[in-house]
C-alpha cells in the first residue's frame, strides 16, 4: 500500500486544497505577527520614559542634573549595544528562535527591576535598565534578520515593514499608558509605566514558542528536510518551495567552500563583503543620529520649555506624534515593496533636514516665534520618518548582510544604531542645557543631509532581489 501511494500519490480534492491555502495563511500571519512582535517591546521602552522622566525629574530632584537625566534615559541604549552585537553574533550559532525566547526574559526580568527602584535610586534605575537593554537591542537585531529571512521577495519590505508597525504602536501605547497613569498620585504612577512593560514580554515569549526557526539558519547548519518543511508551512506556492531551497543550498555551499566561519567578524572585512558591511552600518548609526529620539525621549520637556505648558497638557504631544508614526508606518506597508529603497531614503532624508533646519532659520528672522510652530515642523519631521528611514533602516540591515554573516551583521549593525541613539539620548539634555534646542535641531538637520549624500553613494538598490541575488549582485562588482 505504502509502494503504490508512493508510486501513485493521490491527488488532493478541491476542498484539501482550500484547507491547506487555509492553514498556511494562518501560519503566515502567526509567524509574520509574532516574529514582528519584539517591535512592541522595543518600541514601548523608546516611548515609555516619555511620560517617566518629568516625573522622576521632579522627584528625584534632577532639574538641575542634565547628565543625570541623559542617563537614566539613555542607559537602556547603552545595554542594547552589547545585547544587538552579542545576540546577533549568537543567532548564528543557535538560531534566531531560540535567541527571541532568551531576549523576552530578559525583557521580563529588565522591566520588573525598573519598577522596583528605590527612590532617588538613579544608579539602581540606570543598571536595571542597561538589562533591559540587553533585550532591547537582541529584539533590534533579530526581528528584522528573522522576518527577511521568513519573507518571499516580492513581499519583503512590507513584511520587514511590520517590524515598524509593532515598533511604533509601541511607542504610542507607551504613550497612552504615560497619559493616564500620571493621573495617579505618587510614585506608583511612574512604577507602572515602566513595570507594564512585562506584559508584552510574556506575550512575545508564549508566542515564540510556537514559531519556526529560519529556513535558511537551519539549511546552513545542514538540517535540510527541517527546512523544507518550514517552507512547505510558509509559501503558497509548492513550485517554488524546492527552486527557494536550491538556492539557499547553493549560497551556503559557496560560503563554506570559500572557508568563512558562520558570524566571524573578521569576515567582515574582505573585499566582497566591504561595501554591504559598510553600507548596513552607515545606514544604521545615521538614522539615530539624526535626531529622533532626541524628539521621542524628550518631547514632553521641550513643549515646556519652549511654550511653558504643564507636565500633563505636555504629554498630550507625544501621542500625536505616536498616531502620526503608526499611521506612517501603516502607508510604508503600501509602498515599501512599489517605490525603491533608495528613493524614498533619499527623499525623506530632504524633508527631515528642511523640518529641522526651518524652525532655527526662522527663529533667526522672528526670535519670538512660539513654541507650538516649532512642534508642527517636528511632527512633519515625524511624518517622513515614519515611512523612510524608520522602517527602511530595519529592510536594507536585515536584507544587505550575506548569509555567512548575517546574523553578526545585523547584529553589529544594531549596536551601531544604539550607539547613536545613546549618544543622542545622553547629549541631548546637555547640548539644550548649553545652546538652544534650535541650534541643536540645526545640526540633527545637518545630519540628516549627511544620510541622504550616503545612501546615494553607498547603499545598493535591494528591492525585488531574493537575499541570495543581492549577495551575487556585490560579488559580481
Amino acid at each position: 500500500m505504502r509502494t503504490s501511494e508512493r508510486m501513485h500519490p493521490p491527488t488532493n480534492s478541491p476542498a484539501n486544497d482550500l484547507a491547506l491555502s487555509r492553514k498556511r495563511r494562518q501560519n503566515l500571519r502567526f509567524i509574520y505577527f509574532f516574529g514582528a512582535f519584539g517591535g512592541i517591546l522595543f518600541g514601548y521602552d523608546i516611548g515609555v520614559m516619555t511620560g517617566a522622566l518629568p516625573i522622576l525629574q521632579q522627584r528625584w530632584n534632577l532639574q538641575n542634573s542634565p547628565f543625570d537625566l541623559g542617563l537614566i534615559t539613555s542607559s537602556v541604549m547603552l545595554g542594547a549595544i552589547l545585547g544587538g552585537a552579542l545576540a546577533g553574533r549568537l543567532a548564528d550559532r543557535y538560531g534566531r528562535r531560540r535567541l527571541i525566547l532568551i531576549s523576552s526574559i530578559v525583557f521580563i526580568i529588565g522591566a520588573a527591576l525598573s519598577a522596583i527602584a528605590p527612590a532617588n535610586g538613579v544608579g539602581f534605575l540606570v543598571a536595571a535598565r542597561i538589562i533591559l537593554g540587553w533585550a532591547v537591542g537582541a529584539a533590534s537585531a533579530l526581528v528584522p534578520a528573522y522576518l527577511s529571512e521568513m519573507a518571499p521577495a516580492d513581499i519583503r519590505g512590507r513584511l520587514s515593514g511590520l517590524n515598524q508597525v509593532m515598533i511604533v504602536s509601541g511607542m504610542l501605547l507607551s504613550y497612552v499608558a504615560d497619559y493616564f497613569l500620571d493621573n495617579i498620585s505618587g510614585p506608583l504612577s511612574w512604577r507602572l509605566m515602566l513595570g507594564a512593560a512585562v506584559l508584552p514580554a510574556v506575550v512575545l515569549f508564549l508566542g515564540t514558542l510556537r514559531l519556526p526557526e529560519s529556513p535558511r539558519f537551519l539549511a546552513s547548519h545542514g538540517l535540510v528536510e527541517t527546512a523544507r518543511e518550514v517552507l512547505q508551512t510558509i509559501r503558497p506556492e509548492r513550485w517554488r518551495i524546492e527552486d527557494e531551497l536550491q538556492e539557499i543550498q547553493r549560497t551556503v555551499r559557496h560560503e563554506h567552500e570559500k572557508g568563512q566561519a558562520q558570524g566571524h567578524y573578521k569576515a567582515f572585512l574582505q573585499p566582497q563583503y566591504r561595501p554591504l558591511v559598510l553600507a548596513g552600518l552607515g545606514v544604521a548609526a545615521l538614522q539615530q543620529f539624526q535626531g529622533a529620539n532626541a524628539i521621542f525621549y524628550y518631547l514632553p520637556l521641550i513643549v515646556q520649555r519652549l511654550s511653558g505648558a504643564s507636565t500633563h497638557s505636555a504629554l498630550m504631544w507625544p501621542m500625536l506624534e505616536g498616531a502620526i508614526l503608526v499611521l506612517g508606518s501603516l502607508f510604508f506597508l503600501l509602498v515599501a515593496d512599489r517605490i525603491n529603497r533608495r528613493a524614498l531614503l533619499t527623499m525623506g532624508g530632504i524633508i527631515m533636514a528642511l523640518s529641522f533646519i526651518s524652525p532655527a532659520v526662522l527663529h533667526l528672522l522672528m526670535p519670538s516665534l512660539g513654541g507650538n510652530t516649532v512642534v508642527i515642523f517636528l511632527s512633519i519631521y515625524v511624518a517622513l520618518y515614519s515611512f523612510t528611514w524608520a522602517p527602511l533602516t530595519w529592510v536594507v540591515v536585515g536584507e544587505i548582510f550575506p548569509l555567512a554573516i548575517r546574523g553578526s551583521g545585523t547584529g553589529l549593525a544594531s549596536s551601531f544604531n544604539w550607539i547613536g541613539s545613546f549618544l543622542v539620548g545622553l547629549l541631548f539634555p546637555v547640548m539644550a542645557a548649553a545652546m538652544s534646542e534650535y541650534s541643536v535641531f540645526a545640526i540633527f538637520g545637518a545630519v540628516c543631509l549627511v544620510g541622504v549624500l550616503f545612501i546615494r553613494i553607498w547603499v545598493p538598490e535591494t528591492r525585488g532581489l531574493t537575499l541570495e541575488q543581492i549577495e551575487a549582485s556585490q560579488e559580481a562588482i
